[in-house]
């Protein structure tokens, strides 16, 4: 075992693979800087920087993934994927079907995602929901060091395009870049145990699609993702002393999403609700509410998700994102039938006349 900071995970388990696999290459803005481990290493011929043009780039990386390469593309953020859509969902996630598998495209797309250090709206998405709805596109969002390497190995492995997405207050190498105690006015709500932990050494490939659950509880079922699986948990912590358990599940991938656990844990427990840090509508929460419905299983349902644009203003932004408060608050409110059919039953004091 190793313990390891997150980025840093992720970058180990990349040279990894390219130590084993001449296949696997990096490009992308600034990367000789950014993967200075990596490129000392293996050179400009495989970590190579790119002009500032997201879709020339990642347009090249689905040339190059059919040309019989393994390409890892780096994105800064996730938000700029906007600009590079079209080989990405129209050529990448379709060569498969439309050649009847003859074609395939096994790249990576690596960004970073995720707010809750006030740089707005257009740098803070995460935008996995409105990724996982193209089919042959995969989506991969860990939320601590182990799975961070075996995910990225998964993802290398696997024969169609992944979005591989690092939420940046996890990242080390995202905290310095933003200027963590640098800036007066911005505070990090950094999960400790997302942002370093123990991987085991070699790295082995976490499967994607298989969900993780990490606490027991048989009141509740708190699916997320990414930094959502440790606000969750705290959220449950709070939960307990109400008495209330909760078990927490980490999904993981976003697509293919682990729809056996997720039907599992409303079956047993009833109660579901999903933290999402992307937006509310058309997303991953209202898939996970769809699955439920479909597999005909009674369960109330509950959801903490980002509901309009991301303010600017640190204040708003607070409110807007799924805090431990929104989570604890709404797990309460979803067993508070409960408590008032406990209430119910409770014997009345006479009245008299």
């Amino acid at each position: 075992m190793a313990e390891l900071e997150f980025a840093e995970a992720i970058d180990r388990a990349v040279e990894q693979a390219m130590a084993r696999d001449e296949r696997v290459v990096v490009f992308g803005e600034d990367v000789e800087a950014l993967r200075q481990r990596i490129f000392l290493r293996h050179g400009p011929r495989r970590v190579r920087n790119t002009p500032i043009s997201e879709s020339a780039f990642l347009g090249a990386g689905v040339g190059a993934a059919m040309a019989g390469l393994r390409p890892i593309v780096e994105i800064m953020l996730v938000d700029f994927i906007a600009v590079a859509l079209d080989p990405l969902i129209n050529h990448a996630a379709k060569l498969e079907g439309f050649s009847g598998g003859t074609w395939r495209a096994p790249l990576v797309v690596r960004a970073a995602c995720g707010g809750g250090y006030g740089d707005g709206g257009q740098h803070e998405q995460n935008l996995w929901g409105m990724l996982a709805g193209i089919p042959g596109l995969g989506v991969v969002v860990p939320s601590n060091p182990a799975d961070a390497a075996g995910l990225m190995l998964a993802a290398l492995d696997d024969p169609g395009p992944v979005v591989y997405l690092e939420h940046k207050l996890l990242s080390e190498t995202w905290l310095e870049y933003l200027g963590r105690g640098g800036r007066d006015t911005v505070s990090f709500d950094i999960p400790a145990e997302g942002a370093k932990g123990e991987v085991p050494e070699p790295f082995a490939p976490v499967p994607l699609g298989r969900a993780r659950r990490c606490s027991k509880g048989g009141d509740l079922a708190i699916v997320s993702l990414g930094v959502g699986v440790h606000r969750s948990l705290e959220a449950a912590q709070r939960l307990a002393a109400d008495g209330i358990e909760a078990e927490v599940i980490d999904l993981r991938s976003v697509a293919p999403l682990d729809r056996d656990a997720v039907a599992a844990a409303a079956r047993a427990t009833g109660h579901v609700l999903v933290v999402d840090e992307d937006y509310l509508r058309g997303g991953l929460s209202g898939e996970i509410a769809a699955l439920i419905a479909e597999a005909g299983i009674e369960s109330r349902f509950a959801r903490v998700a980002v509901e309009d644009t991301i303010p600017f203003a640190r204040h708003l932004e607070d409110r807007a994102l799924p805090s431990v408060e929104r989570i604890a608050a709404a797990g309460s409110g979803l067993l508070e039938h409960r408590r008032e059919a406990v209430d119910e039953r409770r014997p009345r004091a006479a009245v008299r006349d």
